[in-house]
């Protein structure tokens, strides 16, 4: 295959988004203590959400996969394992993060804006971005450039935090985002407000249907949300048809 993004590596240059600063700072400075807090703050479920989107990727058999907003690479990981025959790129506008899952043996990193990557048109299979999509500037955007590289009949799979239907589970939820998780954070990053940060944009981020809605404006076909976690977890998936 002759796709641009097989000669891509990882870049210095600043990378121009409309509202990065905060976001980047905020990753670069926990990025040594992500996966900790991470593993943490889930109780380890998160290995269980990585592997269940890993396992829908490998059902489509794809021959190129792009993961956005890698972090430290921990999907890239799960479904390069997932899915051997295929060639995962892993991306990223967070420089230091990219360093972190560099030593983790994370192949073919490049920092890229997932408002404006650069790869061709129709260049993947699928795309991926888990947890990330909600630390764009402009969620649409994303979504519309996730559609621009995906080849027909591909599919765009996003997870991330949702708000769970029940209002019982909801409340008890909301206790733990703006109570529980940033004294628990403060004690395992020494930064509390990246996890206040992190409540607040799980409050404010399309769930459920309005995802489905989100996706369907941007031109893809939608598959039922699948929950997890109670609701608190969702994974959408968008197919370009």
């Amino acid at each position: 295959m002759s796709n641009s993004f097989r000669n891509l590596n990882i870049v210095d240059e600043t990378l121009a988004q409309t509202d990065p600063e905060f976001v980047k700072k905020t990753f670069a400075s926990i990025a040594g203590r992500y996966d900790f807090a991470n593993h943490l703050l889930s109780g380890g479920m998160d290995f269980l959400w990585r592997y269940k989107l890993a396992r829908l990727v490998a059902g489509r058999s794809p021959v190129d996969v792009l993961d956005l907003a890698t972090g430290s690479g921990d999907l890239a990981l799960a479904i390069a394992k997932a899915c051997p025959a295929a060639k995962v790129v892993a991306a990223d506008f967070c420089l230091p993060m990219l360093e972190m899952a560099r030593r983790k043996s994370v192949p073919n990193l490049v920092q890229a804006d997932g408002l404006s990557l650069p790869f061709e048109n129709e260049s993947f299979d699928v795309v991926t971005v888990a947890f990330g999509l909600r630390n764009m500037a402009d969620w649409g955007a994303g979504i519309r450039e996730a559609h621009r590289v995906l080849r027909g009949g591909g599919a765009f799979f996003i997870m991330d935090f949702s708000l769970p239907e029940s209002e019982f589970i909801l409340s008890l939820y909301r206790f733990y985002l703006h109570r529980i998780l940033p004294g628990i954070a403060q004690w395992a990053t020494r930064r509390r407000d990246a996890y206040e940060y992190l409540g607040k944009t799980i409050e404010t981020f399309p769930s459920g249907l309005v995802m489905n809605a989100l996706l369907k404006s941007c031109g893809f076909k939608c598959e039922p949300p699948r929950k997890m976690a109670f609701g608190a977890v969702s994974i959408y998936c968008g197919l370009v048809e």
